[in-house]
C-alpha cells in the first residue's frame, strides 16, 4: 500500500493532484496515479497555460475548431472541458466507490469574473450545465463578490470548490456561505459537495519576506511557521462550524461537511522539507491537493501521523507572535488574494493569445 493510499486509510486525509494536461489521459499515467491513490484532481489557468503552451497534445482540436471559426475564448474552453470530462470519467469510480466523498475534478471559472458575482454565477452554471457530471467542481474565489455566488451555487445544488482562500476571517465567511447554501436548498442535500481550498506556501512566503524586513531575531524564528499555525487554526474553526443544532438538520437531509483542503503545497523556500506542508496538516476530513513532485516526495519519505490538531491553541500562539513582530495578517491575505486573482487572469490571457496565435499557424 502507497503512502498516499495510507494517508486516507489510516488518517482520512484525500490526497489529490494538483495539475491535469491531455498527455497523462491519453497515456494511461492518469489512471496510474489513481490506481497508486490520487483521489482528485484540481486544475486552474495556470496549469492549463502550461499543458496547452507546452505540449501539442491539443493542436489536433485546437486546429479542427480555429478551422470551424470557433472563438479562441470558445476554443479554450473546448479544449478545457474535454480534459476536464475525461478527467471526470476516469476518476467515476472513485466517486461511486466513495459514495461521493471523493472522485472530483475541479475546473475555475473565468478568472476575470473574481469581482463579478452575477457573472461568477453564471458562468458556474453555464460550466456545471456542459460538463454534466455528478463529480464535478466549480472552482469560484473567496473574494467579497465571490462569496454571495458561493451561497447562490450551492442553494441550486452545484459542487463547489472554493479556492484562493487567505485569511481566517474569509475561510469563516466561507463555511457562512457553504452551510447558508445548503439551508437554500430544498430537499435532498447528499449531491451538493465543497471543499475550501486554503493556500498555504504563499501564506509563508509573504509572511517570511516580512519577517526578514523586521529583522530581529524573534521575527527570524517565526519564518516557516506561520502558514502552517494557520492551516491548523482553521481545521479547528472547521470542526466548531460543521457541528451543533445548526449543521445536525443539514445532516439530517444527507448534508456534508465542507472539507478543508490545502492547497499551494509544495514548498517554496528550498530550506524547508519538501513535504512540510503535507506532514504538518494530516487529519480527518480534509483534502491535500498536491503537485506532482510534492506528491512524488510524500510517497517516498513523508510522515503519516495525525498533526492538524496536535495543538491548536499553540498555533493560534504561533499567529499571535507573528502580529506582535508587527506583521499586519490582514494585508498579508489582502495582498496575496490580489496576487492570485492576477496571476491566474494574467495566465488566462496569455494563454488565449498563444493559442490564437498557434491557432493561426494550425489552419
Amino acid at each position: 500500500m502507497s503512502r498516499l493510499q495510507e494517508l486516507f486509510d489510516q488518517h482520512g486525509q484525500s490526497p489529490w493532484l494538483d495539475n491535469l494536461r491531455r498527455g497523462w489521459i491519453s497515456s494511461g499515467e492518469l489512471q496510474v496515479l489513481i490506481d497508486r491513490g490520487v483521489r482528485g484532481i484540481t486544475s486552474n489557468p495556470s496549469i492549463f497555460q502550461k499543458a496547452m503552451t507546452g505540449t501539442d497534445d491539443y493542436d489536433e482540436q485546437l486546429s479542427a475548431l480555429a478551422g470551424a471559426g470557433r472563438s479562441i475564448e470558445d476554443s479554450y474552453w473546448e479544449l478545457v472541458t474535454r480534459d476536464i470530462v475525461d478527467a471526470l470519467d476516469l476518476l467515476r469510480p472513485v466517486h461511486e466507490a466513495t459514495h461521493g466523498l471523493d472522485g472530483f475534478v475541479s475546473v475555475e471559472v473565468d478568472p476575470s469574473l473574481a469581482a463579478d458575482t452575477g457573472g461568477t454565477e453564471a458562468a458556474a452554471r453555464h460550466l456545471s450545465r456542459i460538463i454534466d457530471r455528478p463529480n464535478l467542481f466549480v472552482k469560484i474565489p473567496a473574494t467579497a463578490e465571490g462569496i454571495p455566488a458561493i451561497r447562490t451555487m450551492i442553494g441550486e445544488g452545484c459542487s463547489v470548490n472554493v479556492t484562493l482562500i487567505f485569511s481566517l476571517d474569509r475561510y469563516e465567511d466561507v463555511m457562512e456561505a457553504y452551510i447558508a447554501g445548503l439551508e437554500a436548498h430544498e430537499g435532498d442535500l447528499s449531491g451538493t459537495s465543497s471543499v475550501a481550498s486554503f493556500f498555504i506556501s504563499r501564506t509563508d512566503t509573504e509572511i517570511d519576506r516580512r519577517l526578514e524586513a523586521v529583522g530581529t531575531p524573534e521575527a527570524l524564528a517565526l519564518r516557516g511557521r506561520a502558514a502552517v499555525a494557520q492551516g491548523q487554526v482553521a481545521y479547528d474553526l472547521f470542526r466548531q462550524a460543521f457541528s451543533g443544532p445548526r449543521w445536525e438538520a443539514l445532516v439530517a437531509r444527507g448534508a456534508r461537511v465542507q472539507r478543508p483542503l490545502w492547497a499551494s503545497t509544495s514548498t517554496k523556500n528550498p530550506a524547508y522539507p519538501d513535504t512540510l506542508y503535507v506532514d504538518a496538516l494530516i487529519g480527518p476530513d480534509t483534502v491535500n491537493t498536491l503537485p506532482e513532485a510534492t506528491l512524488e516526495a510524500f510517497d517516498e519519505h513523508g510522515t503519516l501521523a495525525r498533526t492538524v490538531d496536535a495543538d491548536p491553541e499553540g498555533a493560534r500562539a504561533t499567529l499571535a507572535a507573528v502580529q506582535a513582530a508587527g506583521i499586519d495578517l490582514d494585508d498579508v491575505s489582502r495582498v496575496l488574494e490580489e496576487e492570485g486573482v492576477g496571476a491566474f487572469v494574467k495566465s488566462f490571457d496569455e494563454l488565449l493569445d498563444t493559442l490564437g496565435q498557434k491557432a493561426e499557424t494550425l489552419i
